[in-house]
């Protein structure tokens, strides 16, 4: 694993997100996902998939505490959930921008709702912006980037609080397929230590066998475990190929 920039703040422990006898679903009472128990561990990378309409999103939203669920508990590091913080950051497909905010101002954002000092704020959105490769870019409005960039945005405002649980929920859904590589490829890089849990969505079921420490598959719930996660050539193993196999089976 290669280290932080220099200046970079170290590392924190992840947290462990966890879901307990819980019905998941709307308002209305109609249940999109069900579990006795989904337990994601400190420092993992979970891969979620699942067919359109299974609760992966409501799962991620039900995580974040933007959504309460319609029985059981969900908890972080053993305490419950029941709003969202600073410690969980949410990473939509849609980079949700504000057009408004230069590039920098945008990835500041979390730390200026936190009332961090500017010149803190500012050093600190400056290493993001260069861990991401967008440091020449700082002062430019969304509109004026492209769309693998503004992800590349996204992805540093998510990370410069330094949250210990990251949820993404399809961020490279909308990307070409080049582009969508090299976004997996800097999220694995940036991820390094960091520390922090990450549940990913996704319905690309090689990018999460690539990515994955495990994969849960909705909706049934059951969680595997990846042979040789966010290796490009572990596509090839047989060990890969039968887990494939498995994943687009329970589809």
């Amino acid at each position: 694993m290669s280290s932080a920039l220099p200046g970079v703040a170290p590392a924190r422990a992840g947290a462990e997100l966890a879901l307990h006898d819980v019905r998941l679903g709307h308002a209305d009472g109609a249940t999109v996902f069900a579990a006795a128990e989904l337990r994601v561990e400190p420092g993992e990378l979970l891969a979620v998939v699942g067919p359109s309409g299974c609760g992966k999103s409501t799962l991620l939203r039900t995580f974040a505490g933007l959504l309460a669920p319609l029985e059981g508990r969900v908890t972080h590091d053993g305490e419950p959930v029941e709003g969202p913080a600073a410690d969980r950051a949410l990473v939509f497909q849609d980079d949700a921008l504000l057009p408004w905010r230069t590039v920098r101002a945008n990835v500041e954002l979390p730390l200026a709702i936190r009332r961090v000092p500017r010149a803190e704020r500012r050093r600190s959105a400056a290493e993001w912006l260069e861990r991401v490769g967008l440091a020449d870019h700082a002062a430019k409005l969304p509109h004026q980037v492209s769309g693998g960039q503004r992800q590349r945005v996204q992805l540093a405002r998510a990370l410069v609080g330094r949250p210990r649980a990251v949820l993404m929920d399809e961020p490279f859904g909308a990307l070409d397929a080049h582009t969508r590589a090299g976004m997996q490829d800097l999220l694995v890089e940036i991820l390094r230590g960091t520390g922090a849990t990450v549940v990913f969505v996704t319905h690309d079921v090689d990018e999460a066998l690539h990515l994955g420490d495990r994969v849960a598959l909705l909706p049934s719930g059951r969680v595997l475990d990846v042979p040789e996660p966010r290796r490009r050539d572990a596509r090839q193993s047989p060990a890969t190929a039968e887990l494939r196999r498995r994943v687009l089976a329970s589809l």
